[in-house]
């Protein structure tokens, strides 16, 4: 696929997560998805395949997270997107990098403020 079908895809996927259509929102996933996400809150780790990302994005929704992206950069197969995310009653900035593999996204690594995390989640 092509950077401006990669960042489309990006962009179809943040507005369904958004919108509250998980369904919709993993459907642009491999089933074989890698989700990182970085500190030592409940809700980081490396989570593997559509269940356990699943899981993970029902604890965020315990929280009322939302993500806002600001602007989506593409070089390829890697689609780096920033973002503002708020949870509970903190909000901080972000930073994902998406890497696709035949037009769905194979690896999802966040550069976020593991602090807030621990703060809104707690540790583990």
């Amino acid at each position: 696929m092509s950077t401006e079908q990669n960042i489309e895809t990006a962009k179809k996927g943040y507005s369904a997560y958004s919108a509250g259509d998980a369904e919709k929102a993993m459907s642009f996933f491999d089933d074989d998805i890698e989700w990182i996400s970085p500190g030592n809150s409940t809700v980081s780790g490396t989570f593997r395949g559509k269940a356990e990302v699943g899981a993970m994005w029902m604890k965020l929704a315990e929280k009322s997270t939302t993500t806002t992206p600001e602007r989506f950069l593409g070089d390829d197969d890697v689609v780096v997107v920033l973002t503002r995310v708020a949870a509970g009653v903190e909000s901080a900035d972000e930073a994902d990098v998406l890497t696709f593999r035949d037009g769905k996204v194979v690896k999802f690594q966040s550069a976020a403020d593991t602090a807030m995390l621990e703060r809104v989640f707690g540790t583990k």
